[in-house]
């Protein structure tokens, strides 16, 4: 009798011991199984491509480039810079400080000499190329400028490379030629260079 109680003893801690280390392996592989699905995510998320929401935020542009006449020479040379907020929902506001022909552009501004009141709005695509309108304030008894941007985020979306499509000027519905191209930063905290890895 003996015997058989040691034997079953001896079999129920093998069974004890047996199930709790099937419970901590159960548990070690679902652990597992979570970390692999969360880090594929956060690939898939950061390389799946752009969507509109992929441009969120504000971004700091350097402006530059040339407005031509109908002859094809340049008749106005632009520099500025802008400080433009994306919504995350197809949505812009902008403030602007651009120079034409070393003189500032007239419009409505802020304290600073900013130009306020600019709004728009944008498109991202899934191949992170996208396209924008921005809306500028009508002078007094005419119709404000309207800039047509085509642009390609990058770097995680924290760079934006904009060319101007078409600029249809103040108090007139046809477009010019121009060549302005612009860049943008995200402003705020860079990640770590680890979180992409």
């Amino acid at each position: 009798m003996k015997k058989q109680n040691v034997e079953t003893i001896f079999s129920e801690k093998t069974r004890r011991a047996v199930m709790k280390s099937g419970a901590i392996a159960t548990f070690l592989a679902a652990l597992a199984l979570t970390a692999l699905i969360s880090g594929t995510a956060l690939a898939q998320s950061i390389d799946s491509g752009c969507t509109t929401n992929t441009l969120y935020g504000e971004y700091a542009f350097r402006i530059s480039g040339q407005i031509y006449g109908p002859t094809g020479a340049v008749v106005q040379q632009r520099d500025g810079v802008a400080l433009t907020y994306f919504d995350g929902a197809s949505h812009l506001t902008q403030v602007d400080w651009v120079m034409s022909n070393g003189f500032p552009l007239a419009g409505p501004t802020d304290k600073a000499g900013f130009h306020t009141r600019e709004t728009g709005t944008y498109t991202v695509s899934s191949d992170c190329t996208g396209t924008a309108e921005i809306d500028f304030p009508a002078p007094p008894g005419s119709t404000g400028a309207v800039i047509n941007l085509m642009f390609v985020l990058s770097n995680h979306a924290r760079t934006i490379h904009a060319i101007v499509s078409q600029l249809i000027p103040p108090g007139s519905t046809t477009p010019v030629p121009v060549s302005i191209h612009s860049d943008g930063e995200k402003l705020g905290r860079v990640p770590d260079a680890d979180f992409y890895d």
